[in-house]
């Protein structure tokens, strides 16, 4: 049986990760999830495995030094898969300390204490692994050239408080392996959708509101592209990686699911409509109509896309979600669960809101 210490669980990745191990492993792995509890830490998200003798929570600060290193202490653990991270770039802008605290310092620290716990007199444990949980923005934007792509090899160029401080934390990865030995593996992956997802991120954030009648706010004209990847198939890699990576190796995850922003909003107004009951009074208020364009983002990318080529070619993983079905399975699960989604849509989420989007111009 392999430990896995899972830091941000109680997240949108980390929660569907802690879900898909059990799927998988059932009894022949133990988990330990590792989380803060901030505004998008729930959880409701992991209920269903409360009750299992093989999980375990820990309520912690990944900064904290103390309480990570008691966790080491606690548990022999054979994996760190790090999703614990603030990952959103509207509240980077806002407060970029926060996710240098969070991104750089508490990366560094899980690394520390991994690093004494694993460490013997002339290397580490067999069997030990780091897997740093990344993002495309480190890579910085492309042009609107079908044939341009991220590539493992591809030089990081952040534009925004967030991704220069997951580009941070993927040097110090680097760095310890390079200096240490450091076992180690970075997964850097396309935007993710699917359950459990906090709604300040776009398919979830249009999601609720087409079902609430709002308006439905895009940054500028829409057009910036994202490629999309089903937070399922995003786990397989990561296990994938976890298992069979190369050591001290880069793996980019990506969706082949490239969309502008206006198309995913459009996407989700159809599939709304398609699948709510014809004398669902939601339905009526449901068009187009509901979209409206605001000042865009500072420094928003214009466009990112993801070569999976590396972890086809070496692990045999390829995404098996395309957008059309993931967004429908997506739908579904939120208008299955939404009181889920009034409890975490309540309180500060509605100052959040206010303070995000309601002081931004209108465009015509």
């Amino acid at each position: 049986m392999k430990t896995y210490l899972v830091t941000g669980g109680a997240g949108f990745i980390g929660s569907n990760f802690i879900h898909y191990m059990f799927r998988k492993y059932g009894d022949d792995v133990e988990i330990i999830n590792v989380d803060k509890l901030t505004y998008a830490g729930n959880l409701e998200n992991l209920a269903e495995v409360e009750g299992r003798k093989n999980y375990h929570f820990v309520k912690a600060d990944i900064c904290d030094e103390e309480a990570i290193r008691q966790v080491f202490h606690d548990y022999e653990v054979d994996r760190v898969i790090h999703f614990a991270a603030e990952s959103h770039v509207d509240r980077s802008i806002k407060e970029p300390l926060v996710f240098v605290r969070t991104n750089v310092l508490g990366t560094a620290n899980m690394m520390n204490c991994a690093k004494e716990a694993w460490e013997t007199g002339d290397g580490f444990k067999d069997g030990k692994k780091f897997c740093h949980v990344s993002t495309d923005e480190v890579y910085g934007s492309l042009p609107e050239d079908p044939d341009a792509y991220f590539y493992e090899t591809t030089p990081y160029s952040p534009h925004s408080p967030y991704s220069a401080s997951k580009a941070s934390s993927d040097l110090l990865v680097k760095a310890y392996h390079d200096t240490y030995g450091f076992p180690m593996n970075i997964t850097n992956c396309s935007n993710n959708y699917g359950p459990y997802q906090f709604p300040e991120k776009l398919i979830p954030l249009m999601i609720n509101n087409a079902l609430e009648g709002r308006k439905l706010p895009v940054y500028g004209d829409g057009r910036n592209v994202r490629d999309w990847l089903y937070v399922e198939d995003h786990c397989r890699g990561i296990d994938l990686v976890s298992e069979k990576g190369r050591d001290g190796e880069t793996y980019n995850i990506g969706g082949h699911n490239e969309k502008q922003n206006i198309e995913i909003v459009k996407t989700i107004i159809e599939v709304l409509r398609e699948d709510l009951p014809e004398d669902d009074p939601r339905r009526a208020h449901i068009s187009e109509d509901l979209i409206e364009h605001v000042t865009d983002r500072k420094g928003h990318d214009r466009r990112y896309a993801i070569a999976p080529d590396k972890i086809h070619s070496e692990l045999g993983w390829q995404p098996q979600t395309m957008f059309r079905e993931g967004i429908r399975k997506t739908i579904g699960w939120y208008m299955n669960h939404l009181e889920w989604m009034k409890h975490i849509t309540s309180g500060n989420y509605q100052n959040y809101y206010r303070n995000m989007y309601g002081d931004r111009k209108v465009l015509d």
